[in-house]
């Protein structure tokens, strides 16, 4: 028995090993082949939106820790006449409708990845306000590092609940393979290419309507106790 579990171990471990090196060396590349693009993007997005070309902001990764995540910017920063920012869709341009549509708001996380922030292949990083509304077993999605693309994201993505969503995370912590984020990535490619499910902020999709609901049901159950 113990034999097997150090076996099952090794296996892991190298399976790690493979992902981070594997995981890197492709970010490196994809870079590298993708820089012309990423150019081209970023003077689109300054020439309609202006500086900053990126969106950037904290989101906790494997362990929680936070970490600068990275996309190119696909809203402006319109105010109302309080000064507070107009609702996303008003603030969403044709541009970042398309850079969503296509996916290609998310090439910047190819920095994330060779920085070892994230995999291309876990749980979608969501907002660090979202850490209070996790139960225990749905903080397991934070075991893994984060991912571009996830089992979620192939499985529903904005048309999934809160729970339904974190269900899906925390069966890929406890089935993770390589053979199941080679999968996952060619039914990603096969999902944008086919622009399924794309489109929307995925962290504004889990609406704060639904965040409002999951902290109403825990403080009911804090009641109840």
């Amino acid at each position: 028995m113990l034999n097997l579990i150090k076996g099952d171990f090794y296996r892991y471990s190298l399976q790690q090993v493979v992902k981070e090196v594997s995981d890197r060396m492709l970010a490196a590349i994809l870079l590298i082949l993708l820089s012309p693009l990423m150019g081209l993007i970023a003077v689109a997005v300054y020439l309609r939106m202006g500086r900053p070309v990126l969106f950037v902001q904290p989101r906790p990764g494997q362990s929680e820790r936070i970490f600068h995540f990275y996309k190119f910017r696909s809203m402006t920063h319109e105010t109302d006449l309080q000064g507070h920012l107009l609702p996303d869709h008003q603030r969403l341009t044709w541009l970042g409708q398309w850079l969503r549509r296509t996916s290609l708001d998310e090439l910047p996380q190819l920095l994330n990845i060779l920085k070892g922030e994230m995999s291309f292949v876990g749980p979608r990083p969501l907002l660090v306000e979202f850490l209070d509304y996790y139960t225990p077993e749905q903080s397991r999605r934070h075991q893994v590092k984060p991912g571009v693309t996830g089992w979620a994201q192939v499985n529903g993505r904005n048309t999934l609940s809160w729970m339904e969503k974190c269900a899906l995370d925390v069966w890929y912590v406890d089935h993770h393979s390589l053979g199941l984020d080679l999968k996952i990535l060619a039914m990603t490619i096969g999902k944008v290419l086919k622009q399924e499910g794309v489109g929307s902020s995925e962290c504004s999709e889990i609406s704060r309507q639904q965040l409002a609901a999951v902290k109403q049901e825990e403080l009911l159950k804090q009641s109840l106790k």
